[in-house]
């Protein structure tokens, strides 16, 4: 099927966008699958496990329906990049198969499943590293280099658009923008970022956009989003930027939060999910809009989030945007 909204992404408007909400955690701590590396695309090799995966997504568009708004759905790709793959056990050529296979399933599902308001099915890629370290960093030809197979393989399988997730240092994001505009693919950045509100390379997000916009050789991305966080932990630095009328602030349009106030390394650490508090994460997300993001509308999750707190969401913020 070819893409349905890539060449105009309907979420660039000031309509209100639910997401998917922390994959990886509902299906390890919530439905006990197993989940080596965090590495969801793993399940697409079964017919046990592509389930498991329809599972997971059908309550999101149940929820948009529902409401009567859009929604955006991450493909299970955030590990399917070339090192995971081969840390997976995977060729070159099934992983390229696996990633095409993420997005026809959701192909099928938004077939079968949408209604009034857009599906957007968004291909989801991940860092070559682990999301909350930077790890080896590279130069932005290397990222892109790096990220252009699995750019192209779920670009060919017909997604709306290409979703950086978890990226911790600008450098990659560069690379990967720049592998998304050398296939006519649009592109979002969604920065992991630390409690300080800063990323795990030290960088600002002032900075790290600004770098990312300002590369050569690309397309500046569609927007940004910020994840892996909870938003106690960026609330400062942006209410700064706001009230300084910091033009960067204007370009975050996504908040994928962690259900969990607590520091990657508490959660690296834990034995248990931390759920959090879905009610004052709604009021927390609704807090950012008012005060800072005016621009957010698309709302999802992140780690320990599940289809309650995206639900939350909706009832804590939904008539901002009526």
């Amino acid at each position: 099927m070819a893409a349905k909204y890539r060449e105009a992404l309907p979420c660039l408007s000031e309509e209100l966008y639910l997401t998917d909400a922390g994959i990886e955690t509902v299906l390890i701590f919530e439905d006990k699958v197993e989940l080596p590396s965090f590495a969801a695309f793993t399940l697409l090799k079964t017919e046990e496990g592509t389930a498991a995966l329809q599972k997971y997504y059908k309550p999101f568009i149940e929820l948009a329906n529902e409401k009567g708004v859009g929604c955006i759905l991450e493909s299970a790709t955030w590990r399917a990049s070339p090192d995971w793959g081969t840390k997976m056990g995977c060729s070159a050529e099934e992983l390229a198969s696996l990633n095409q296979k993420s997005v026809t399933m959701l192909l099928d599902m938004r077939e079968r499943m949408e209604r009034n308001k857009p599906v957007i099915l968004s291909g989801c890629v991940g860092p070559r590293g682990d999301g909350y370290v930077v790890g080896e960093a590279m130069t932005v030809e290397e990222a892109m280099a790096y990220h252009n197979p699995q750019v192209a393989a779920l670009a060919g399988a017909g997604a709306d658009v290409i979703s950086g997730i978890t990226m911790t240092n600008s450098a990659e994001a560069a690379g990967l923008a720049q592998a998304c505009s050398a296939l006519a693919m649009p592109c979002v950045i969604s920065f992991t970022v630390e409690t300080d509100g800063t990323l795990p390379s030290g960088e600002t997000l002032k900075s790290a956009i600004g770098v990312v916009d300002g590369a050569s050789g690309h397309a500046p991305p569609q927007y940004y989003m910020l994840n892996c966080a909870h938003p106690t932990h960026i609330a400062a630095v942006l209410e700064q930027a706001a009230a300084s009328a910091e033009p960067w602030v204007l370009k975050i349009r996504g908040l994928r939060a962690n259900a969990s106030s607590k520091s990657h390394a508490e959660l690296d650490a834990a034995t248990e999910l931390d759920g959090g508090d879905p009610l004052d994460l709604g009021q927390k997300y609704r807090e950012l809009k008012q005060k800072c993001l005016s621009k957010l509308n698309i709302l999802g999750g992140c780690c320990g989030t599940n289809v309650t707190h995206i639900a939350q969401l909706h009832t804590a913020c939904a008539d901002l945007f009526s």
